[in-house]
């Protein structure tokens, strides 16, 4: 995905750089967070982790990620990436460093960050919180799910009508979450129902469930079980009814909620506060105390109790609550429950949602700017607004802070004697210079707290502590925007940045960071355009990963693997090639059958390339032909040539790459490989290199040249190079003799060259020269002939009609479109049978022209001349003779005596 993103930046910048505009790309690079710190600390191999001060973690996390940076940076540049190399900023440049608090603190100032004690994702592998952009979720993920019997009270069971026992009957996915159970939520508008379930073998009781649940709970009872509807209720009967908690032997209440639905479960919903959003919330809206008894490896505490302290909830922790259920008789069934649940991206093992005190970011009141702001952003493709839009919109806060080390760290100190956090603007700024004065974060770890408290706090007699917390690194990457604030100038308002371009997985990401720091601070998105790319899968359509052992590394790609003939080296213009060919914004599959494939484009590119050169070698300003001298079928090339460009410009400027290569590779294939070269081989072979038909192609030639290879240089950046290094000495004559082809002019064009009838006339002379291929290719079968320079022909049309006037004003030019020693026109009543004679191959069709079709036969019969030894025509009028042409061509260039 690096280079993929890499490669893409690049051809856009080079793109711009050729349109005439000055380029800012300063490379960056994320150096924080939880990936780099895990990896530096599993090279210590079975050191205690546990052992280090954060200064140690530190360091080698640091020592890591400039291990690393080189790395990536060595890559980039084998990758001709265009970039400020030795200007490239770090997320953990000190000045970075303190430009990003100064972002936090703005937001502070603005009321958007605060502290709660609240359920967040946790994940027990990292012992951190994440952020909802540091998910996947797993689809096959199995779960133990169960049925489970809560008591009413005596009270709230006569309140129904009963003097008996009455069960409130939940079901959960997460039973390690039932000893934090707090409360039962239900839907006011839902009917319930009081049920009286009987069997033979067991004593009878009564259970309270969602009526339209009914049916799926009978089919989990017993065989001969027999269920009785007691009497129904309303949700809104229910709330305040009273209950015990199963294993907290805690008398909890019945509350109403709306996210209560009849889809699954009971139609009554198990609420623990502390470890579900939706269940905070309402304890939060009845004074509900939130609990957790889970610590940072996800372990039970001794708050649930000697048989549960110290059980991973998630194994052995679950499997006891389930046994302890079983054991009071409160469980009704279980089964095995297979559904998406979020897992750690980075360490690939399930997430828990557990309450601790966290900083957020408070997104409930800027996520609606936030997406005005992108109304006038450019997206590309424009499915991602959507997207980044629903992202936005379907979250209410952000929880930046981490539990780790290796990070910056949130500039907050608490209060030793009563804990609350001292974060105003003095403090962070006496802080933010106190880091700036001492080169970088590490500060916060090195000096004492002393140091870091404004003195105006100093003088009340408190004493402060310094927090532990780190920010989300997505908080890192996404104050990017303000590296560009200080190159703005001063109060320039809007966007900084023209484009941000980065995979499809950023709009939880840096997209989104960037998008909400920089609208709470500056009220406005950062950037101009935004522009995604897919995933990169295999040749079978799997997503490359490195568990399954299908990556293919560019390097590999680039130099060839151990075994060149099976894994032959394609060299860096290839790799660009293929990222920018593809749709990108779609997930594309590279392998080695797809590289292949691409091996044979870049050597037919070479080839035309080859072509153009070796046919300009010696061609000067005074040798160039004017356009009005041109003759029809040179003015029609450039009219081609005018129209490819036109649309590779498009392309680009829709960052639609693809759609450039695509016309080069048809203007390539069509245009002048099978039709052009193929038509002026002639004139540039055999002509005098005084002539006007030579001179006339030769001028063609350069433009299509210039036009080529400027279209080419964005993405196959070396080829255009070499190809401009080679035409050095032409260009120089011609008065451009730039030092690389990326400073020459994009569009190399003019509108003279747009000709639409002179195009509707050759795309008919086009079809003629197919039809005649045809007749060419039937006496090629029967050894009539053997070049199609041996051969004659004879066009029978109605001359009356568009089409016969047509041929005939371009009679001239037909045996060059054909590529034959002659070809004639006749009128089409003319045609006989004995035309087709074992002589002689005709082909019949009708060929549409200037909106009407009319009839075509074509008879292709062998030159009675002889064929000429220098141009292969068969124009001569006896044997190993020198044709008229060529006799004049070779007489002229003798030396005078």
């Amino acid at each position: 995905m690096l280079y993929k993103s890499a490669v893409l930046k690049d051809i856009v910048n080079r793109y711009q750089v050729m349109q005439g505009r000055r380029v800012l790309y300063v490379p960056g690079f994320d150096t924080h967070g939880l990936p780099i710190e895990q990896k530096a600390l599993a090279a210590l191999k079975g050191r205690d982790q546990d052992s280090l001060n954060p200064m140690e973690i530190r360091k080698l996390a640091r020592d890591f990620a400039m291990k690393a940076v080189a790395s990536q940076t060595k890559g980039f540049k084998e990758y001709a990436i265009m970039g400020d190399w030795s200007n490239r900023y770090l997320t953990l440049d000190p000045e970075y460093e303190a430009s990003q608090l100064e972002v936090f603190k703005e937001m502070v100032v603005r009321g958007y960050i605060y502290r709660q004690n609240k359920p967040v994702y946790w994940s027990p592998s990292s012992r951190t919180a994440l952020a909802e952009a540091e998910l996947e979720y797993n689809a096959s993920h199995v779960s133990t799910s169960v049925y489970v019997k809560f008591p009413l009270t005596a009270e709230s069971a006569e309140r129904l009508g009963s003097t008996e026992e009455v069960d409130a009957l939940i079901w959960t996915t997460t039973p390690w979450t039932l000893p934090a159970n707090c409360a039962i939520a239900v839907h006011q508008d839902m009917d319930y129902v009081l049920v009286r379930v009987s069997h033979e073998t067991m004593p009878d009781y009564q259970l309270l469930i969602g009526k339209d649940r009914l049916a799926a709970i009978v089919e989990l009872l017993p065989v001969g079980s027999t269920v009785a509807v007691v009497r129904g209720f309303k949700g809104s009967d229910l709330e305040g009814l009273t209950y015990t908690s199963v294993l907290r032997n805690k008398v909890c209440k019945l509350l109403l909620a709306d996210y209560v639905t009849s889809d699954s479960g009971t139609g009554l919903v198990h609420t623990a506060p502390g470890h579900g959003k939706e269940d905070y919330e309402l304890g939060l809206a009845h004074s509900i105390d939130v609990y957790s008894p889970v610590d940072d490896c996800g372990r039970f505490t001794s708050q649930a109790g000697s048989a549960l302290e110290g059980k991973d909830v998630l194994s052995e922790g679950n499997a006891t609550v389930i046994g302890m259920l079983v054991s009071s008789n409160k469980l009704l069934a279980k089964a095995e429950f297979t559904h998406s649940y979020p897992y750690d991206w980075r360490t690939n093992k399930p997430i828990i949602q557990r309450a601790t005190p966290q900083w957020f970011a408070d997104v409930k009141d800027l996520k609606n700017a936030a997406c005005e702001s992108l109304e006038t952003v450019r997206i590309v493709p424009e499915s991602g607004r959507r997207r980044l839009e629903s992202f936005v919109r379907g979250r209410s806060e952000w929880c930046i802070s981490r539990q780790r080390v290796w990070g910056v760290p949130i500039p907050v100190l608490y209060n030793e004697q009563s804990g609350e956090p001292l974060l105003t603007a003095e403090s962070i700024d006496h802080i933010i210079g106190t880091i700036r004065a001492n080169g970088g974060t590490d500060a916060w770890w090195t000096l004492p707290v002393a140091a870091l408290v404004h003195p105006q706090y100093c003088a009340n007699g408190e004493t402060y502590v310094k927090g532990t917390d780190t920010m989300d690194v997505w908080f890192d990457s996404g104050t990017s925007w303000k590296l560009l604030e200080k190159r703005a100038a001063s109060g320039e308002k809007g966007a900084f940045a023209d484009l941000y371009l980065e995979g499809s997985d950023q709009h939880r990401g840096w997209f989104q960071s960037s998008l909400l720091t920089s609208n709470a601070v500056r009220g406005v998105a950062p950037y101009k355009a935004l522009v995604t790319h897919g995933f990169t899968l295999d040749e079978q359509g799997r997503k490359m990963s490195k568990s399954i052992g299908n990556t293919l590394a560019p390097s590999q790609v680039i130099d060839g693997g151990k075994d060149k003939k099976l894994e032959p080296a394609y060299g860096v213009d290839l790799l660009r090639l293929v990222v920018g060919s593809t749709d990108y914004t779609q997930d594309v599959s590279f392998g080695p059958t797809i590289f292949a494939s691409f091996g044979d484009t870049i050597r037919k590119i070479r080839g035309t390339l080859r072509f153009l050169l070796g046919n300009l070698s010696g061609f000067t300003p005074e040798m160039e032909v004017s356009f009005e001298q041109l003759p029809a079928i040179d003015q029609y090339m450039l009219h081609e040539l005018y129209h490819f460009k036109k649309s590779a410009t498009a392309a680009f400027n829709k960052y639609e790459f693809f759609r450039a290569t695509q016309a080069l590779n048809h203007f390539t294939n069509t245009t002048l490989s099978a039709f052009y070269f193929d038509v002026c081989k002639d004139r540039l072979y055999a002509s005098s290199s005084s002539s006007l038909e030579r001179r006339s192609a030769q001028t063609v030639l350069r433009h299509i040249l210039i036009n080529y290879t400027t279209t080419l240089a964005p993405v196959t950046c070396h080829l255009a190079e070499e190809t401009w290094e080679f035409s050095k000495e032409m260009r120089g004559q011609f008065g451009s003799d730039v030092f690389s082809v990326m400073q020459e002019k994009w569009g190399q064009t003019h509108e003279i060259w747009h000709n639409p009838a002179l195009a509707e006339d050759w795309q008919v002379l086009r079809k003629i020269r197919s039809l005649a291929n045809r007749a060419i290719e039937a006496a090629r079968k029967d050894k009539l002939v053997g070049s199609p320079l041996e051969a004659e022909l004879d066009i029978y049309v109605p001359l009356g009609s568009g089409l016969g006037r047509l041929l005939k004003n371009y009679e001239q030019d037909l045996s060059q479109v054909c590529i034959t020693s002659k070809a004639s026109v006749h009128e089409l009543g003319d045609f006989g049978v004995a035309e087709t004679s074992g002589e002689a191959f005709e082909q019949t069709d009708n060929v549409a022209a200037f909106g009407k079709e009319s009839k075509t036969t074509i008879v292709c019969r062998r030159s009675p001349l002889h064929k000429c030894p220098r141009c292969w025509n068969f124009h001569s009028v006896a044997d190993s003779t020198l044709c008229r042409r060529c006799d004049d061509v070779m007489m002229t260039s003798l030396p005078q005596q």
